[in-house]
Order: structure tokens, then sequence, then C-alpha cells
């Protein structure tokens, strides 16, 4: 099995105008869906990530608050699966609660570094 990483972006905005209950809901969907890959074995581990932080440019020569960029841009999280293949991850995929937002998952294969 490879290993997964799924980037969660945008669907903040949608989020920000959400009702406390609906909020409770969609989170709902959120702990069942990753319960569900957690359950089959597929779920390596993930985080949400805090609004804004530090972007550094030029080995530190450049350092900015943000990041800053467009509501679907905003990364706000991500996971790490195991799957058989690229399809299977996106399969795994298609029962994120993100899109009811608007959001979307990256997903990229990661390559085990040699030690």
């Amino acid at each position: 099995m490879k290993e997964y990483l799924y980037v969660f972006r945008g669907g903040d905005g949608k989020r920000l105008e959400s009702s406390p209950e609906e909020m409770q809901a969609h989170m709902g969907l959120w702990q069942g869906w990753m319960g569900s890959l957690m359950e089959s074995g597929n779920l390596i581990g993930g985080q949400p990530l805090e609004n804004g932080g530090k972007v550094v440019r030029k080995a530190g020569a450049m350092i900015t608050d943000g990041p800053y960029a467009e509501g679907n841009e905003v990364v706000g999280g991500y996971l790490i699966v195991k799957a058989e293949s690229m399809e299977q991850a996106t399969e795994f995929s298609k029962g994120c609660p993100i899109f009811e937002h608007g959001g979307c998952v990256e997903i990229r294969a990661l390559v085990p570094m040699e030690h």
C-alpha cells in the first residue's frame, strides 16, 4: 500500500455562514467519514490547521503574515491515508464532507524518503 496526502482547500465561506446546529451536523459528517477510514485501517492521521501563520521566502530574508488567499484556495487541514492506488485514494475522498461547503480535496502520493 502507498500513502496519500489529502489537502483540504476552501469551504470556509459557507462554513462561516452556518448556524451552530448546522456546524455541529457538518462536524458529525467529518467524524463519520474519518471514522470509516479509521475502521477500515486506511487512516494514518491528520489535523485541521489554524488560520493564518507565516510565509518564509528567500531563506528567511522575507517573512510575511499569511498565508492569505481566496476562500477556495485556503488550506484548512490534511489527512494521510493508505490506499492500493491513486484510484482507490480518489474513491475514498469522494465521501469527504468538504464538498458540502464547496471545497475540494487535493490528493498527492507521498514519496518514501531513503534513510
